[in-house]
This record gives structure tokens, sequence and C-alpha cells, in this order.
């Protein structure tokens, strides 16, 4: 059992789920947008989320995750203003979805050209959370280990490609998972590396290279874990 299990996340409170948890969430969904120039964001509450944000500041976290504040960041609790101050345009709105787990928020997300980005995820508690789906695909990242996604067209030779091209580069995979829509459409494969910091972006730029049916990688450099 680790420390962190045993006296909960370092954090501004109030609560491990939907403040530290929001926290961690809005800054992964935002390692999934990347570095292009960002229009706005609009997050959809769901569940206890929705009803219980305000008093617990669940708000102010998912903003201050979304500008890249970490769950123990001080300037948490002034989020708000601090978006102001940056004309970060984001707008809150609250939804029903049948299933949805009952601490969770949707991203949508908008770039200055027009690109979008819908991110749906979950705080699970203590401070954890779980992406659940990026763009449509079904996933489940924690954000605990440097993580790569590939967008990519269902055809054969792409998983062997990226196996081949991490033994290659001597770096371990901790855990693998392919998703796709539909057979023959459109793939994601998450990838979640053995590593006890973030790879360089030569490491991206190769898998970018590694098969012609990639389309695009997505690093998610344990924006998500545990504040240190």
């Amino acid at each position: 059992m680790s420390l962190t299990e045993i006296i909960g996340p370092v954090m501004i409170g109030p609560s491990s789920s939907h403040t530290a948890g929001a926290a961690r969430l809005g800054r992964l969904a935002l390692a999934c947008w990347g570095e292009d120039p960002l229009e706005s964001v609009e997050i959809f509450l769901r569940g206890s989320f929705a009803y219980t944000s305000y008093g617990h500041g669940t708000d102010r976290a998912l903003v201050a995750g979304l500008l890249g504040m970490a769950p123990d960041d001080i300037r948490l609790r002034n989020a708000l203003s601090i978006a102001k101050e940056l004309q970060f345009n984001y707008r809150f709105d609250v939804e029903e979805v049948d299933g949805a787990h009952p601490n969770s928020a949707r991203f949508v997300f908008t770039g200055k050209d027009n690109r979008t980005l819908e991110v749906i995820g979950a705080s699970i508690g203590g401070g954890a959370v779980e992406l659940q789906e990026i763009d449509g695909f079904k996933v489940s990242v924690s954000g605990e280990l440097p993580s790569l996604i590939t967008i990519h067209r269902d055809t054969h030779g792409v998983v062997a490609a990226i196996t081949k091209l991490f033994a290659e580069m001597e770096i371990n995979i901790a855990t693998l998972s392919l998703y796709r829509k539909s057979k023959g459409g459109m793939a994601s494969l998450v990838i979640e590396l053995d590593l006890p910091s973030p790879p360089d972006d030569s490491v991206k730029q190769a898998m970018e290279r590694a098969h012609p049916s990639i389309i695009r990688v997505l690093p998610l450099y344990a924006q998500g874990g545990t504040s240190r």
C-alpha cells in the first residue's frame, strides 16, 4: 500500500474526488488537446459533479487543471479569477447521461483553427482519475504512467510496428490496449510506458512514422498523476 493510499493525495481541498480529482482530470484532458492555440472549452458536468461542484470547488479545480495547475497548486483557489485575467474562454453546462460515472465530465475543446476534440473522464476516488473516451474512442487511461495514444486506421501491422519500435528503443511497455469503432474503421492504441519520467519528443515522432495508418499520436505524460 502506497503512502498516498494511506494519507490521501497532496492537494488543495476540500475533497479528494471533487477537488483534487477534478484538477487532475482537467489537466489530463488538456494534455489530450496538446499545445495548439485554444479558442474555448465547454465542460459538461455529470452526476454529483453537476450538483455539488460549487460547494466542493469542482468548478475551480477543473478550470485550474485546464490551466495546467496540479492538484496541490496554491493558485487553484483563485483559478476562476486567473482564467478571467488570462481571457481563458470556458463555459460550464450540465448533462444527464444514463450509465455515466457519478463524478465525471465531458470536455469539448475548440481550437483557433476550428479543430475540435472531445474528452470524457471521471474522478474515481482518492484523487485518482480515469480518461474514459477520447473523440468517441472508449479508453481507460489513469495518467499515472507516461502514456501515448495513437489514432489510426484499423489495418494489419500497426500493433506489430509499435511493439517492434519500443523493443528497438529498449523501452518496456507496461500496458497496451487496443480499441476500435468498427472493423476496418478508426482505431486507437493506448500504451503506458514503464518509465520513471516522460520520454523525449523523439519517441512520439518515431511512433508517428512507425506505420502509414497512424494519423496522430497524443502524448499523456503523467499529467494526471499523483502530485509530488
